[in-house]
């Protein structure tokens, strides 16, 4: 059993755009949002893949997504979960599923962590063929959307609750644990493992990560590649991400992951 595990922040993480987005779009083709609403979502999506969310903003993204499922039998959305998951699965990007296969072989258990629909981020998981996926759970009865939650909102202080009961529960020592996250949001998660790693920061994250001696990564934007590595302590952890390709498994597991420094990959 192992006693460390990787958690991964999704939006602007592992993918570069909003993943409730893409949730907003199989809940309007299932007819019940109507265009008015998803092209506002539309809109919102955009501005976070380039500027990210506040906590203004993630609030009353969870409340749209609780009332839009509000009323309505689980089973719809669970059966909805299949079409978001093939739009999500081309936009992981390269260098992030290099890093996920780069824990899953030094034996570390991988997981996504996000304030997105838990039904959404549990199937991503099974996808990606990783650990588990953590995410914002709506209360259920009989069979049907309450509308409220049913555990704290997978978001903020709300991550970190749910990461220290997963570590209880499974036996993680967190001074083992990494975490990665673009946004400043997620520093109550970061803070509570030994490893936390900056990926594309917001400036408050960059602002923290440099203060606190965090490695930071950067991926291109336009090229799939990472084009800035900035290692205040601690060794090249995220290198092993450059020239990697979903679809490419074999290619992945190549010669990249061995140059990676010998102490990083035994903590």
């Amino acid at each position: 059993m192992t006693t460390a595990a990787a958690f991964f922040d999704l939006d602007r993480t592992l993918m570069s755009g909003s993943s409730a987005y893409y949730f907003g779009k199989a809940v309007y083709r299932e007819g019940l949002v109507s265009r008015r609403r998803l092209a506002r979502d539309a809109g919102n999506a955009v501005l976070f893949r380039l500027y990210g969310a506040s906590d203004e903003k993630s609030e009353a993204l969870r409340d749209r997504i609780l009332a839009s499922v509000a009323g309505h039998e689980a089973d719809i959305f669970r059966r909805l979960a299949a079409s978001v998951i093939e739009e999500l699965l081309p936009r992981i990007r390269p260098e992030a599923q290099a890093l996920l296969d780069m824990h899953s072989e030094a034996g570390r258990d991988v997981y996504i962590i996000s304030a997105s629909p838990v039904e959404i981020v549990s199937e991503l998981a099974r996808a990606l063929d990783i650990e588990g996926g953590l995410g914002t759970e709506s209360e259920i009865v009989d069979g049907v959307y309450t509308g409220r939650l049913a555990a704290p909102f997978c978001y903020g202080e709300g991550k970190a609750v749910v990461l220290r009961k997963l570590a209880a529960d499974e036996g993680y020592d967190l001074a083992r644990c990494y975490a990665y996250s673009d946004s400043a949001s997620d520093l109550p998660m970061m803070q509570l493992v030994g490893n936390p790693i900056a990926v594309n920061p917001d400036r408050p994250m960059m602002a923290v990560a440099h203060r606190r001696g965090w490695p930071v990564v950067e991926f291109a934007r336009e090229r799939k590649q990472i084009i800035r590595l900035s290692v205040a302590s601690g060794g090249a952890l995220a290198s092993a991400a450059c020239g990697y390709g979903l679809g490419r498994r074999h290619e992945r597991r190549s010669a990249p992951l061995r140059r990676l420094p010998r102490r990083v990959l035994s903590r």
